[in-house]
Formats: C-alpha cells, sequence, structure tokens
C-alpha cells in the first residue's frame, strides 16, 4: 500500500492549498522557482475572492442537477390535481401541540388533516388553501362552542358532526357539497339526532350512514354517480367506502353493493361479494374487501400495485385507502401499507413496529397511527419543499432534473462551437492569405445572421416533427453552429501574432507538418483564452436554451427545463398567486449565470500577466 506519509503526500492540505488557504509567505525568488506557471493561475485565481466564491457554488450546483436525478426520479407522466399549486412548506402531517395525548380521531384530506380531541375540539392543520378565496382554516365560528365527535375531508370541503347529531359544512360548497337531502335538514331542524355512524367524503360529494343503516349521498351529482337506485331504498347497510366519483356499500348481510345508478368499471364486481365479506375500502380507481377467512380482494384499476398485497400476521381489524394506497391494522397491532409508493405513503416506518398500535387514519398520500399510550407515528408526504405546479408536480424535482437537460445543451453547444470556432480559427490565423479571407467571410456571413430569429424559424419549421430528444439535439447543433465565429475571431487574432515567434520558426526548419504546428505547438499557447471564451459561451448557450425554451420554441414539456418552468409560469395569476413557480427557477438560473460569469473573468484575470504585476 502506497504510504503517503512517506512522500509526504497530505491530499487536505494539498486542497487547502490549491483554495488558497494556509498560504506560506515566500520570497519572490522561492515562488519563482517553486511554482509552474498553471499553478501561479489557480493560484492567483483562488485568491480572489469572488472567483473562488463563484467555483464552489457552480460546483455545487453541477453536482446538485447532474447527481440529484439518481435521488430524485422524474415521471414524466406524472399529474396529480390533488397537489396542483402547494405552495413551500413542510407541515401536512405537522399535529398541533396542543392535540398531542388527546386524540380522538384524525381526519385526512389531501394536503391537510383535521384533528378531534377527547373534548370534542377541532384543529386542523396542513395546506388548507382550496383557491385564492377559499381557505378550509376558516372554521365557521358556530363550531366554537359544540362538540365535535366525527368528520370526513373530501377534495375540496370539510365535514364534521356535533354530539346532537348536526352537520357543518364548509369550504367549496358551490356544487351542493352543503345540500343535505332533506330527510337530513328535516332532522336537523327538528333537532332529532340520526346517529350518523360512518361520514365519508370524496370528490365534491359526502355520504352518510345513521345508525338504522340508511345511506345518504350528496354533492356533484354532474361528475359524481351518487345517486342511490330505488331497488335499495330498503336495504340497510353497515359500512361505506369512497373512490374517486362513487361509493360502494356494505349490506347487514355481509354483501359489497354498488348502489349508484351508472354501469361502469366500479359497478362491475368480481363473484365471491355477495357473502361473507366483513369489511370494504377504496382507493382512487379500486376497491377491496377483506373476507371472513381473513383473505383480501381488490379489483379495478391496479396499476399502482394496489393488488400486491403483503403477508401480514393476525386478524385485519380496520382497512383502509389512500389515493393509491392501502393501509390495514391487524389484531396483533401491527400496521401492513401496500400500493403505490411514490410519497413513501406505503414504506411503514420501522419506529412503529413493536407498538401496540390501537387505531390507523389514511388520507390521499398520508397515514396516521396511534398507539395505546396516545403516541402519533406518521408516513407519506409531508412537503413540497419547493412546492408544486399547475400539474401537481414537484418544482424542486423538476428543477433539479431540468437543470441537467439545461447544462447538458449547454456543455454540448459550447463543445460543438469549440471544435468549430478553433479549427477554423486556427486554420485562418496559420496559413492567412486566400484560405484566411474565405473564413473570414463565412464568419461574418454566420455571425450576421439574427441568431434568436434563426432559431426560433428553424425550431418552428422542423421542430415539430422531432420528438423531445430530437429537438434537444437540435438545439445543441444549432447553438453550436451559429456561435463559433467571435472565438474563431479571437483565436485567429492569437495565432497570428504566435506563429513568428522563434519556437514556430524553430519547428518549420525540423521538418514539422504545419497542422501539427498549429495545433500542438501554437493552440497550447492560446489555450488560456479558449478557457476563458468557453467559460463566458456556456453561461451564453445555457441563457440561450432557457430564452427558446421561455418563448415555447425550445424543449417542450412535460420534459423540464429552466426555461420552459418559466414558460409555464408565465401569466399574471401564476406571478401573484403562485410565486414559487417561478422565483425558485428563475434564482438558481441567475445564480448559476453569475457564477460562471465570475469563473470566466476569474479566470481571464489570472490568465493576463498584467493582472500578476506586484
Amino acid at each position: 500500500m502506497l504510504n503517503l506519509k512517506k512522500y509526504k503526500i497530505q491530499p487536505l492540505n494539498w486542497f487547502k492549498r490549491m483554495l488558497g488557504m494556509n498560504r506560506k509567505e515566500l520570497s519572490f525568488a522561492e515562488e519563482e522557482a517553486l511554482q509552474s506557471p498553471l499553478r501561479m493561475i489557480i493560484k492567483k485565481f483562488f485568491s480572489n475572492k469572488l472567483s473562488r466564491f463563484g467555483f464552489i457554488v457552480f460546483v455545487l450546483i453541477f453536482l446538485f442537477v447532474m447527481i440529484g436525478p439518481y435521488f430524485f426520479p422524474i415521471d414524466l407522466s406524472y399529474q396529480d390535481n390533488t397537489q396542483a399549486n402547494v405552495p413551500p412548506g413542510a407541515n401536512m402531517m405537522q399535529i398541533p401541540n396542543e392535540l398531542k395525548g388527546k386524540i380522538r380521531k384524525i381526519i385526512p384530506g389531501i394536503t391537510f388533516a383535521l384533528g378531534i380531541d377527547t373534548d370534542g375540539k377541532l384543529y386542523i392543520w396542513g395546506h388548507t388553501a382550496v383557491t385564492e378565496e377559499i381557505n378550509l382554516k376558516d372554521i365557521p365560528s358556530e363550531i366554537a362552542d359544540v362538540k365535535i365527535v366525527d368528520g370526513a375531508a373530501g377534495y375540496d370541503h370539510v365535514v364534521v358532526m356535533d354530539e346532537n347529531g348536526k352537520l357543518y359544512t364548509w369550504g367549496s360548497t358551490r356544487l351542493g357539497q352543503d345540500k343535505y337531502p332533506n330527510e337530513i335538514q328535516t332532522a336537523m331542524k327538528d333537532g332529532v339526532n340520526l346517529n350518523f355512524q360512518l361520514i365519508e367524503a370524496g370528490n365534491q360529494f359526502t355520504v352518510a350512514l345513521d345508525e338504522k343503516g340508511t345511506l345518504y349521498a350528496w354533492g356533484n351529482t354532474n361528475i359524481n354517480d351518487i345517486k342511490i337506485k330505488k331497488a335499495f331504498a330498503e336495504t340497510k347497510f353497515k359500512s361505506l367506502s369512497t373512490n374517486i366519483n362513487n361509493f360502494l356499500s356494505l349490506t347487514e348481510d355481509n354483501a359489497v353493493a354498488y348502489v349508484g345508478r351508472q354501469n361502469n368499471a366500479y359497478s362491475s364486481m368480481p363473484s365471491g361479494l355477495d357473502s361473507g365479506v366483513v369489511d370494504i375500502a377504496s382507493t382512487a380507481f379500486t376497491n377491496a374487501a377483506v373476507k371472513e377467512d381473513g383473505s383480501i380482494l381488490v379489483w379495478g384499476n391496479v396499476s399502482k400495485k394496489e393488488n400486491m398485497i403483503p403477508e401480514y400476521e393476525g386478524k385485519i381489524i380496520k382497512l383502509l385507502g389512500g389515493r393509491y394506497h392501502y393501509t390495514m391494522l391487524t389484531d396483533t397491532g401491527k400496521v401492513y401499507s401496500w400500493g403505490d409508493n411514490f410519497y413513501n405513503q406505503a414504506k411503514v416506518p420501522g419506529n412503529i413496529q413493536g407498538k401496540n398500535i390501537k387505531d390507523i387514519f389514511v388520507g390521499y398520500y398520508q397515514n396516521y397511527a396511534l398507539d395505546e399510550d396516545g403516541n402519533v407515528y406518521t408516513w407519506g408526504l409531508n412537503n413540497h419543499i419547493l412546492g408544486t405546479d399547475n400539474f401537481g408536480r414537484d418544482i424542486l424535482t423538476r428543477i433539479i432534473n431540468g437543470g441537467q437537460v439545461t447544462m447538458t445543451v449547454g456543455a454540448i453547444s459550447v463543445i460543438i462551437s469549440l471544435i468549430i470556432g478553433v479549427s477554423m480559427g486556427g486554420i485562418a490565423g496559420y496559413f492567412g492569405g486566400k484560405l484566411d479571407m474565405l473564413i473570414m467571410r463565412l464568419s461574418e456571413i454566420i455571425g450576421g445572421l439574427p441568431f434568436l430569429p434563426f432559431a426560433l424559424i428553424l425550431s418552428a419549421i422542423i421542430g415539430t416533427r422531432l420528438s423531445v430528444e430530437q429537438r434537444m439535439y437540435l438545439i445543441m447543433i444549432v447553438l453550436g453552429v451559429l456561435s463559433w465565429p467571435p472565438l474563431c475571431r479571437l483565436v485567429r487574432a492569437q495565432i497570428l501574432a504566435q506563429r513568428e515567434m522563434e519556437f514556430v520558426t524553430a519547428a518549420k526548419a525540423m521538418g514539422v507538418k504545419e497542422l501539427t504546428i498549429v495545433f500542438r505547438h501554437i493552440v497550447p499557447n492560446v489555450i488560456s483564452v479558449i478557457l476563458v471564451s468557453a467559460t463566458l459561451s456556456f453561461a451564453s448557450s445555457m441563457l440561450t436554451e432557457s430564452t427558446l425554451s421561455y418563448l415555447g420554441f425550445g424543449i417542450s414539456p412535460p420534459t423540464p427545463t429552466w426555461g420552459n418552468m418559466l414558460q409555464g409560469a408565465n401569466n399574471s395569476i401564476v406571478i401573484q398567486a403562485y410565486w414559487w413557480r417561478w422565483v425558485f427557477p428563475a434564482l438558481i438560473l441567475s445564480i448559476c449565470t453569475v457564477c460562471i460569469n465570475l469563473i470566466g473573468d476569474g479566470l481571464r484575470d489570472a490568465i493576463d500577466p498584467k493582472s500578476n504585476e506586484r
């Protein structure tokens, strides 16, 4: 094994010295004797605080967007209206301290939850805004003086019941969410307690079951099949569960019934459910039934793996469904979750095992478990650190994956520009004459093209015929092919001066081929100028790609780039109400561009001999 101490190699100290730390003052002679030109450039670069800051921040951003997609993978087909325009935060499962230790019931919603304590007091937490005007945290004042015993949280509304059986609804009510059936209105008016045993809320509708086994349903009937068939008017029920646009019921005879009036995927049920069912549950697009023998039958659209039931111990006490997952509690006190795990909602935390869990509460993407000592354990979606967009897509995930695309486009286009610019400039500067004139006239023609309009026209003509990946390659090529003239002229000017040097004459005298002289002897002497130009061009290419995407002619969604993320926020409503959708992409693009320019300026100052004067 190599002994670093033997050779006096200390990586940490070397790294500190490279960054300008732990510097030892040397005499002029010592410094000139020990430091190579490259080391002097590095030292000069890192002695500049702005350059050092820009370099460190850029490297962090670069690693953030290049490595980040492995930890924050993106699903381009993902959309979820329940998570649309959620602001930054980490409080979706942040239970109020006043509620802890005396929880009666937790009612999870889409990005919020309600809690009822043992005294009948109501609490609410999480992201509670339904629209700009409607917020679920605005609990009706009439609830303050009553004892709440039960309730349900729907997509855009909340229903709670007091100890006398009176119902209270708030939130979005424009589609009949608060229009109770006549029987309920009459009972509440006469002070009759219907003793609702179960209340469930879905997408703009509510279903309730009273102590006599009678079902009541109200809300938006335009999109929801919640009108009960007359054939079930006299049927007695003991349980129910809601999915996205309808609900399932369990009769007193332990048979599963679909009481809606439409024939759809939910009304068609598998055999074996006409008896022997003890419990039912639903997700958005599936239903589940627990049989007397302890088996679970899942049917519907099981694309989220809702039918992948894990092995479990004991008898099932409770089975509940979220949006795309199920959670159940057995008589052994153990909890099991399965189905979609996009937000870790199907990953039961390790610290819950071994605890004697007595109750569970499940929402769209959240789970709460209550043990016998009153402690609460949570898992699932708790935050969107940078918020979400209008399709419910996480902004942080899109910034990371979009940054990878933006930086890749910028880097490849710069490489193409470098290859063309250095080759053309080197040949023109060294050989001169008609070849020089031809190359310079060509560069003037390309440089005279209005870059942005040309790129827009080209993208509009052939871009619609290409896939997203091909469109990305097209942008790389267009950026690279149209941006080489300035570098070509810069390299040509440097080589015109370098070709008269003595080392070039010596190389010619030794019979070295002219192209070898250009690219192996002259170009390395002007590499510093090329490096500075490439650094600044990288930032320009990133901005150009973002500009094209912002104008709608670059890489199109759902593939994210920093530019098209800003384009998606290009209206006054988003700018005013959903600031996080444009602030964070604009901020990271600005910081990245500024840091690259700081690096370019630092390299220019470090390489320029005049800036090294003592």
